[in-house]
């Protein structure tokens, strides 16, 4: 396992986590060995970790963990960050797995997965949760990049942002300006790490996860997350910062 710079803004909140595993894995455990042993007092609701190799083969991977409370686990940055966030926020990724594993018995593994498993998948890997004040809520959901990242550039000192998406955490160890995050808000009351577990596993239902209630965020247009970002013209780049269709056609 490589370093991780865990001051950085995306990895701050998983450093109380993260650091203890990571020099367990630094020092010949492998990932599996190095998360069982910071599931105490932290332990997932039922849920170890253990190597790939005991997947067998053609079995749903999210079937798997939901009839053995087993996570198959490879020695790489994706699933090391992948088991974090089951310590961090059991109760959700508990619920995740088991709607994931109730579309597979209703649908079977197709090539499609359909639009509750779609988005299960998109937040599992991509997402985030944001608090923060309503005016910057509105203009992320506008996209309104001018007035999200400038004129309101003071009010995210009161927003805060967690990445629980386990490849973009995976992506951040090597940041670039494109990577976007999937984002579903939260209440702004609350502050600890067990809350929001508890109120994102409430949210997880399927005919609210159908409708996809997310929407994109270049993480790196955060103030304070990226120095370039302090430069003028760092948003004007439409391949980053797309504008909705409302803006663009006003414009």
């Amino acid at each position: 396992m490589a370093p991780i710079d865990w001051a950085s803004p995306w990895f701050l909140p998983w450093r109380e986590l993260g650091a203890g595993v990571l020099a367990r894995c630094q020092a010949g455990h492998a990932v599996h060995e190095a998360l069982n042993a910071a599931r105490q007092p932290l332990a997932p609701p039922g849920v170890r970790f253990g190597p790939q190799q005991m997947l067998p083969a053609g079995e749903p991977y999210e079937r798997h963990i939901f009839e053995r409370a087993v996570v198959p686990t490879r020695d790489n940055a994706h699933d090391f960050f992948n088991g974090l966030v089951w310590l961090g926020l059991p109760h959700a990724k508990r619920r995740m797995n088991q709607l994931q594993a109730t579309e597979i018995l209703a649908h079977g593994v197709g090539a499609a997965r359909g639009p509750v498993r779609d988005a299960l998948t998109v937040f599992d890997e991509n997402g985030a949760v944001l608090m923060a004040p309503d005016v910057v809520w509105e203009a992320l959901l506008a996209r309104d990049w001018p007035r999200l990242f400038l004129d309101l550039r003071p009010r995210w000192a009161e927003a805060r942002l967690l990445i629980c998406g386990h490849a973009l955490l995976e992506q951040l160890q090597q940041p670039r300006k494109g990577l976007t995050a999937h984002v579903w808000r939260a209440q702004a009351e609350i502050t600890s790490m067990a809350a929001l577990d508890a109120w994102l596993a409430g949210q997880l239902q399927p005919e609210r996860l159908a409708r996809k209630p997310f929407t994109p965020l270049p993480v790196l247009g955060i103030p304070g997350w990226c120095p370039d970002n302090q430069r003028p013209g760092y948003y004007d780049d439409e391949r980053v910062f797309r504008p909705s269709r409302a803006l663009a056609q006003s414009a």
